[in-house]
């Protein structure tokens, strides 16, 4: 048979990735999947169960594809990668009656990864390309629905639909290359894991299998990249900050502490001149207050806190109420932007409908604090509720002196439908870019924490030492920052595949990418290794 020529397979590539039929094949099979809830479950029989569930579905998508040798398997967790400086702690398997949560043999026993192998054209497989991406989606599961040929669904973006973009390229090459007779150069390892939310456990597990390492030499992680090709990725740390202090009101306090690490976090990004990040991907997100939020990396959406009083509540009252908030909100949206005035894309209506409402009972008012929500790497693009409820009461805090004069009585800030308890749990995210070590950040955050709630004690005239009040870790995830080279032959490779793709245009730039776990994960177990991100999808979706 004669060769085709590459020109030749790249077109065929492209007149099958249009048909009707591939574009049906993709829709059906994220639905499919997206069926399945994969968030995080302190019962880890149901994240198993969930998952394996997902695998047979793609295993079967696997076994049809006619690449002559190519094998499947199902890698076990190693409970080893509990004793590696990249392991996430594993939070969500305690409960009540279980605080201290389950060890990462209870947690990964009969728990895997799905592998996809494909040896090259002499049959070999080593130092060949990588893919990955990853199955499990945050919380909270929401069905998918196919509306006007588009899913949606949790994990239609991040990260099922890359799944189901990575095997259906391996459709459509598997197809092309056998009508040409051809086969794949280098051989291609595909990852299909587990525990990407949480920090990236299951490609913990593969980058430190040293066998399974022998048989990729670069790897592409897939994540919802807008189709761009990165060379490098920011860093993250998901922080854990327990108020605890007897007599002090703590929700006051954590206005004052999430003020600092406020300003700690934008001078981190002053600091952080990079040319692979020009636009500075250096966030800071606070995920979760008390029962509020849904994870400390996912920008919080609603939160409501009280104004409760021992006098009346009369018209003075809620004037010098309503003209705080205003007050404070202009001083918010001054630097975050009006996200009322901002559309989503996808519904053509406004981020944000309103920034709060108000309402009057009998001794408080409830303020309900409305934001957008999204993922922490999004944070300019959306509106953090409870960075914006934090403005408002440290605002009404300092106000508190008018508002007993003009109630008689004295005021109390609160945070709404919440048990008073000995301790107040704040949790979020601080990006960061290679300008910083990750130790370095751990550090400054922490001392900001610290520095936010002295502001506070001060205010109170209490002399409790901060440093007694703050108790500040990084359990959940930890992951430093890298910077690939943006010239390596990988890096061409890709751009060239992305041009005749036409996803990439020429002179585009080329930057680092803001969020993926399992990129830098595999970049801080083999430094010298290409790690590159794309992939399919906006991160605010």
């Amino acid at each position: 048979m004669k060769e085709s020529t590459m020109e030749a397979l790249v077109q065929e590539i492209l007149d099958q990735v249009k048909t009707p039929e591939l574009r049906a094949y993709v829709t059906d099979l994220l639905l499919e999947i997206c069926q399945v809830d994969t968030s995080p479950f302190a019962d880890v029989s149901l994240m198993r169960e969930a998952e394996d569930k997902v695998f047979q579905s793609l295993e079967r998508e696997f076994a049809k594809l006619p690449f002559p040798g190519a094998h499947i398997e199902r890698r076990a967790m190693n409970p080893a990668i509990q004793d590696h400086p990249g392991f996430s702690q594993l939070h969500f398997t305690k409960t009540e009656s279980r605080p201290q949560g389950l060890s990462a043999e209870e947690t990964y026993r009969d728990r895997c990864n799905l592998l996809y192998y494909v040896p090259d054209e002499n049959g070999r497989e080593e130092k060949g390309i990588a893919l990955n991406a990853h199955i499990d989606v945050v919380k909270p599961y929401f069905p998918p629905r196919l509306e006007n040929g588009i899913v949606y669904g949790r994990g239609a973006c991040d990260d099922k639909g890359s799944v189901v973009t990575m095997l259906a390229a391996l459709k459509v090459l598997a197809s092309v290359l056998q009508k040409a007779g051809r086969r794949l150069k280098r051989n291609v390892v595909a990852m299909c894991v587990i525990e990407e939310e949480p920090g990236g456990n299951g490609s913990l597990s593969l980058a430190i299998d040293r066998e399974l390492k022998k048989l990729y030499d670069t790897i592409l992680v897939l994540e919802c990249c807008g189709n761009n090709i990165h060379p490098a990725n920011r860093g993250a740390v998901w922080y854990r900050v327990d108020l605890s202090c007897p007599g002090v009101n703590l929700f006051e306090m954590s206005a004052f502490v999430y003020e600092q690490m406020e300003l700690e976090g934008r001078a981190i990004k002053a600091e952080s001149r990079h040319p692979l990040f020009p636009q500075r991907p250096v966030q800071t997100c606070h995920g979760q207050i008390g029962h509020y939020g849904e994870h400390p990396s996912r920008i919080c959406g609603e939160v409501a806190f009280e104004i409760c009083f021992d006098g009346k509540i009369n018209a003075q009252v809620q004037h010098l109420i309503e003209d705080g908030i205003a007050s404070a909100l202009a001083d918010y949206l001054a630097l975050y932007g009006d996200k009322t005035k901002v559309n989503d894309p996808t519904t053509g209506k406004p981020k944000v409908d309103h920034h709060y409402d108000l309402e009057v009972l009998a001794d408080r008012l409830v303020c309900k604090v409305h934001g957008s929500t999204g993922h922490m790497g999004s944070i300019m693009e959306n509106d953090g509720a409870i960075t914006k409820m934090a403005c408002l009461v440290r605002m009404l805090y300092r106000m508190k002196g008018k508002l007993r004069h003009a109630s008689g009585g004295d005021v109390t800030l609160k945070l709404h439908d919440e048990e008073e308890t000995a301790m107040l749990k704040l949790e979020g995210g601080q990006g960061f870019v290679p300008t910083h070590e990750i130790s370095e950040v751990m550090e400054r955050m922490r001392r900001a924490a610290v520095d936010g709630a002295a502001v506070y004690l001060r205010l109170e005239g209490n002399a409790t030492a901060a440093s007694d009040c703050v108790k500040v870790s990084y359990d959940k995830l930890h992951n430093a920052a890298f910077d690939g080279d943006p010239d390596s032959p990988q890096m061409r490779n890709a751009i060239a595949a992305g041009k005749a793709a036409g996803i990439w245009k020429e002179g585009q730039e080329v930057i680092g990418w803001t969020v993926s776990c399992d990129s830098r994960l595999f970049a801080f177990e083999y430094p010298e290794m290409p790690v590159l991100t794309s992939g399919a999808g906006l991160l605010q979706y």
